[in-house]
């Protein structure tokens, strides 16, 4: 299936948004959309793993579409499974940065959930139709649900949506080993990974309908009458089970998958149908190395918020500069971060300019 260029640029700029909401100035003083919600709600940075997960998924169309059923199924798999482990390894690498105290080691987090549900939605997609597909993202919705808002929490008055006090959390507590992220819990929940693979489904769905023979035109419009349907059907379900990036509940997939079907349908028809791709080649440079542009950021990490000078890091000493101009504190450590973005553009330019794509 043809590459869309849509896609690397949808893909690249959730990757720089993500280095954008991880590295600001100071975290004393962020945007409050620039920052996870606390719990129920939505903001800017809550819609950044949710449509990575949705661009997996759609990824995952344009890899395996036409390989299911193939004498070759045991290469594939191996392929599937090595990368996943690939991929969760470099997430647990980039944890253990740069002390690799074991001992205190977190076993979840962004990559490690991108590896675990690429490997089952990768999976699924080989042995299954476009509508066992579809019904398996709506089953994964229903399923969990009813777990969260029907099974009492244990060692709870009953069922419990609160932090730490919720059936994720307690599954966590008995059989996540290592540290949690909020210490008694981790929104890297063992079972939000059923909601996040409905996610990644989600993607696939929507790849179904690109890779389509329809019509661009027709295409163009399904996808954006789609992505308003699920948003509206999030916002319905949200008024019994909120929407809520650290539970990953199914009104959460439900937005951020309508939200993500309608900002890649606005590149798809930017890019893919008018050809007009300068204006997002930011985009398309991460894009195309999005895994290495993502560690990069971490490396990078580690010299601006870890070397200091006369007393203070880099990342303090450029947001002292800012707000010594007469910049708000805010307005300074949002403008660091997207300077922070900038440096890491340059080897990603540097990259794409000499084709040079690091497969994970």
């Amino acid at each position: 299936m043809p590459r869309l260029t849509s896609l690397d640029a949808f893909r690249g700029f959730t990757v720089a948004a993500m280095i954008m909401v991880n590295y600001p100035g100071t975290w004393e003083h962020v945007f409050p959309t620039l920052q996870h919600s606390e719990w129920n709600g939505l903001t800017f940075t809550d819609l950044v793993a949710p449509f990575f997960l949705f661009i997996i998924g759609v990824s995952i169309t344009f890899s395996l579409g036409g390989k299911q059923g193939q004498p070759n199924a045991g290469v594939l798999y191996r392929k599937i499974l090595w990368r996943s482990f690939k991929i969760y390894a470099i997430g647990m690498f980039l944890h253990a940065m740069p002390s690799f105290d074991l001992s205190n080691l977190r076993w979840t987090g962004t990559l490690q959930r991108i590896a675990v549900v690429f490997g089952i939605t990768a999976l699924l997609f080989l042995h299954t139709t476009l509508r066992q597909q579809a019904w398996a993202c709506g089953l994964l919705l229903l399923g969990y649900w009813a777990a969260m808002t029907m099974i009492p929490t244990p060692d709870a008055p009953g069922v419990m949506l609160e932090p730490g006090r919720n059936l994720a959390a307690w599954v966590d507590q008995q059989f996540l080993p290592g540290r949690m992220w909020q210490g008694t819990w981790d929104p890297e929940s063992i079972l939000s990974i059923i909601p996040c693979t409905a996610t990644c489904l989600t993607g696939v769905l929507v790849g179904h309908l690109l890779a389509s023979g329809l019509w661009t035109s027709e295409k163009q419009i399904r996808l954006m009458v789609a992505g308003v349907l699920s948003a509206m059907a999030g916002y319905v379900v949200g008024l019994h089970f909120p929407v809520n990036e650290n539970l990953w509940t199914s009104s959460f997939v439900l937005v951020t998958s309508g939200f993500a079907a309608l900002v890649l349908g606005v590149f798809y028809y930017f890019m893919d149908t008018r050809r007009a791709t300068r204006w997002a080649q930011l985009g398309v440079w991460f894009g195309k190395n999005a895994i290495t542009a993502y560690v990069l950021g971490d490396l990078l990490a580690l010299v601006f918020y870890g070397m200091h000078m006369q007393g203070a890091s880099l990342n303090q000493h450029a947001v002292d500069a800012l707000t010594g101009l007469g910049m708000q504190p805010e307005w300074a450590s949002w403008i660091y971060a997207l300077c922070f973005v900038g440096i890491n553009a340059i080897p990603m330019y540097l990259m794409y300019r000499k084709n040079l794509f690091l497969k994970v």
